[in-house]
């Protein structure tokens, strides 16, 4: 079993407005972390690689490559999904797919110390992404105690946490006032998108577990797999 203080792992993230790259070497943590939408196809690849040349290291001297695997924009998904894809097949190298709102939670805790926090995505169309994680202790790892899910702020059932509780993400940018009416919380403006250092936290233990898999097996999660396109009038 590969040792947590020799590991080598590369996590990217294009599923929402931001673009993340971050490389585990040796317990040492290189990140790069943009704002760029629409970009992402441009700046994903040279950002790898200037972490890459930073740390000294070939893509085939890595243990596997993390991917944020949504839900968030479809496009962002897919293209981070097929980056990654690309580069575990080129370089023969396992990847793993972890969860954007999960990295999100991740972050909060992190970054604030938050040991429960409800993670939400700008989903467009009045809808949001959106879940709800506790600190697993033992492990210092935010684990899902509510499914991910789509659905309308207004709709949404109350979360019914007791205690403090952290709002992170664009959903709640949104639709605050909506949200703290199913979930009283405090709203940390400064974790509106995931991280891929935090993509790597949660992927490290299925790594030294053996559960990363091949690249042709690595599938995004749009969390809303329908859309319904509205006609515009004479087209």
């Amino acid at each position: 079993m590969k040792q947590q203080d020799n590991v080598k792992l590369l996590a990217l993230d294009t599923s929402t407005e931001a673009c993340s790259v971050a490389l585990s070497i040796n317990n040492q943590l290189l990140t790069l972390d943009e704002v760029c939408p629409q970009q992402h196809s441009k700046r994903i690849l040279p950002m790898i690689q200037q972490l890459l040349s930073q740390a000294q290291l070939s893509l085939s001297q890595l243990d596997g490559i993390v991917f944020g695997k949504g839900p968030g924009s479809f496009t962002g998904v897919r293209i981070g999904a097929g980056v990654c894809q690309g580069l575990g097949f080129g370089a023969n190298l396992p990847v793993y797919g972890v969860s954007t709102l999960a990295a999100m939670a991740q972050a909060a805790y992190r970054l604030k110390g938050a040991k429960q926090v409800v993670a939400a995505i700008d989903a467009r169309m009045a809808e949001v992404y959106i879940a709800a994680y506790k600190l697993d202790v033992a492990t210092e790892l935010m684990q899902p105690i509510l499914a991910e899910t789509a659905v309308k702020p207004s709709v949404l059932s109350a979360f019914g946490l007791a205690g403090e509780v952290a709002g992170v993400g664009t959903g709640w940018q949104t639709y605050g006032q909506e949200l703290q009416l199913k979930q009283a919380a405090t709203y940390y403006a400064d974790i509106l998108y995931p991280s891929a250092q935090d993509m790597l936290a949660l992927a490290l233990p299925a790594l030294l577990a053996g559960d990363f898999m091949s690249a042709e097996l690595a599938e995004p999660s749009y969390v809303r797999d329908e859309v319904t396109w509205q006609k515009l009038p004479g087209k």
